[in-house]
């Protein structure tokens, strides 16, 4: 499969898109688990977008207050939105229970190390009262920020030799060492018995693509 035939199946922007489909069912499941909730419903999307709202068809409805915490500042369009600044780490501005939902989706592989992921866990187990977390699967063959076949599983120094010479997934083609080991080390995917450790009073849900488990799904608190 040629790479731009690889980016059309993983951009969400396209209707045809499998991987769509996928976030599709993932919110249908998620509208369905939060429709006997009192409303309106108050969400902290961690590490989100706007325009993932605006996809799923939540902009502007009355029924859900939605904060969306990121690292830069961005303005909102939306009635029912909210963007502020911070830390998925370390959310000291909000308090335990501050929202009837914390939601992240395809964030905390992004976080840092296995300690770094275990301190954005705990704090949207904290300030959530219940949790929806979505991750892609370590194990699946295809990493789907780079798209190349087992690039996860690559020595650092193989994947700093591969991005400072071609463009790989979302990435254009990096020159700079420093730039391009920064890139290398910017994703560090789950496996499923770690989300189980991170989320332990969890159901964790396999996301499947093409037959194979391409994500996680981990909810809680309901």
């Amino acid at each position: 499969m040629m790479g731009t035939d690889l980016k059309k199946m993983f951009d969400v922007s396209r209707d045809d898109s499998p991987i769509l489909k996928v976030r599709r069912k993932r919110i249908a499941f998620f509208r369905e688990l939060t429709a006997p909730l009192p409303k309106p419903l108050k969400i902290i999307d961690v590490g989100g977008t706007e325009l993932f709202w605006e996809k799923m068809g939540f902009a502007d409805d009355p029924d859900y207050e939605i904060t969306i915490l990121n690292l830069s500042r961005a303005d909102s369009h939306h009635s029912n939105i909210r963007l502020v600044v911070g830390d998925a780490r370390e959310m000291g501005e909000f308090g335990d229970g501050a929202f009837d939902v914390a939601f992240s989706n395809s964030v905390i592989e992004h976080v840092g190390g296995l300690a770094e992921q275990r301190r954005m866990a705990r704090e949207v187990m904290r300030v959530g009262r219940k949790y929806f977390v979505q991750t892609p699967n370590r194990g699946f063959p295809l990493e789907p920020h780079f798209l190349f076949p087992f690039f996860q599983f690559f020595p650092l120094a193989l994947k700093v030799f591969l991005i400072q010479r071609f463009s790989l997934g979302w990435y254009p083609k990096i020159p700079e060492r420093r730039e391009a080991l920064a890139a290398a080390n910017s994703v560090r995917l789950l496996r499923r018995e770690e989300i189980v450790d991170l989320f332990p009073e969890g159901t964790v849900l396999d996301e499947k693509l093409f037959g194979m488990t391409s994500s996680f799904l981990v909810y809680g608190g309901w």
